[in-house]
C-alpha cells in the first residue's frame, strides 16, 4: 500500500515539471524513497510525460537492481541511489534541466543569496558543483560532495539536482530554484547584485524554516 501510495507521489511530481516549465520533452526525473523498505521508485527511461502512470514507475532496489518494473528506469538511477545511499534523510530527488538556473550551471556559476527567497528556502547560496559525467553514479557523488546543508545544487554544464525529505519538498526546491535564477538573471541586467549579510540569511531562514505559516509568524523580533 506504501509503495502504491509512493507510485502515485513520484508520478505526479514527475507531471509536475512540464506543468512548471521545468523541462522538454523526456528530460529530468523525480524519484521518491520508501522509508520501510528502502525502495526507491523513479521515472522510467525515455518515456513523455504525458504517458507517465503509476503503474510504469519503475521500482529499484539500493543496488539499481530493478524490482518492478517493464520499462528501463531513468539513466540518472545510479546517481539517485548513490544521494539515497548515503543520505538518509533524503526521501525525494528531482533533476530537471530549467532554463535559467541550467544558465547558471553552463558557466559554472551558483546563485547567492541575494534575495530573501533564496534564503527562506535555501538558507544560504545555491551552489554549482564541477561536471560529473552523466549515466554512473559520479552525478550522486559529486551531489553528496557539494551540496552541502542545500537542497538545491546546480551541476555545471548539464542542470539541476533538488532534495527533500518528501518528494513534494524536492519538487518544491526544483521550482523555487527556477524561480530564484530567472529573477537573479534579470536583476544582473540592470546591475551589480548583492549577497545578503550572513545574519539576515539565517535569520531569514530561521523564520521560514520553524514559523512561517504558524500563528507566530508575523512577531516583528
Amino acid at each position: 500500500m506504501r509503495l502504491m501510495r509512493l507510485r502515485h507521489e513520484v508520478c505526479h511530481a514527475n507531471q509536475a515539471l512540464p506543468s512548471e516549465g521545468l523541462v522538454t520533452w523526456t528530460s529530468g526525473n523525480v524519484s521518491g524513497r520508501d522509508p520501510e523498505t528502502g525502495l526507491i521508485v523513479i521515472k522510467p527511461s525515455g518515456l513523455k510525460f504525458p504517458e507517465l502512470t503509476p503503474e510504469n514507475m519503475v521500482i529499484v532496489d539500493a543496488e539499481s537492481n530493478v524490482v518492478e518494473g517493464d520499462l528501463g528506469p531513468s539513466s540518472d538511477t545510479a546517481s539517485h541511489v548513490f544521494v539515497y545511499n548515503h543520505r538518509p534523510d533524503v526521501m525525494g530527488i528531482v533533476h530537471t534541466h530549467s532554463t535559467y538556473a541550467t544558465a547558471f550551471a553552463a558557466v559554472g556559476r551558483g546563485i547567492d543569496p541575494v534575495l530573501t527567497a533564496i534564503a527562506d528556502e535555501f538558507g544560504g547560496a545555491i551552489p554549482c558543483a564541477p561536471y560529473a559525467r552523466i549515466g554512473g553514479r559520479a552525478i550522486g557523488q559529486t551531489i553528496v560532495d557539494h551540496i552541502g546543508d542545500s537542497v538545491a545544487i546546480l551541476m555545471k554544464q548539464h542542470g539541476v539536482f533538488t532534495i527533500g525529505t518528501t518528494v513534494e519538498k524536492a519538487l518544491k526546491a526544483a521550482v523555487m530554484v527556477e524561480d530564484v535564477a530567472r529573477t537573479v538573471w534579470l536583476a544582473l541586467q540592470i546591475g551589480e547584485v548583492e549577497a545578503l549579510p550572513e545574519d539576515e540569511v539565517r535569520a531569514n531562514f530561521e523564520r521560514y524554516s520553524t514559523r512561517y505559516g504558524t500563528m507566530d509568524a508575523s512577531i516583528d523580533e
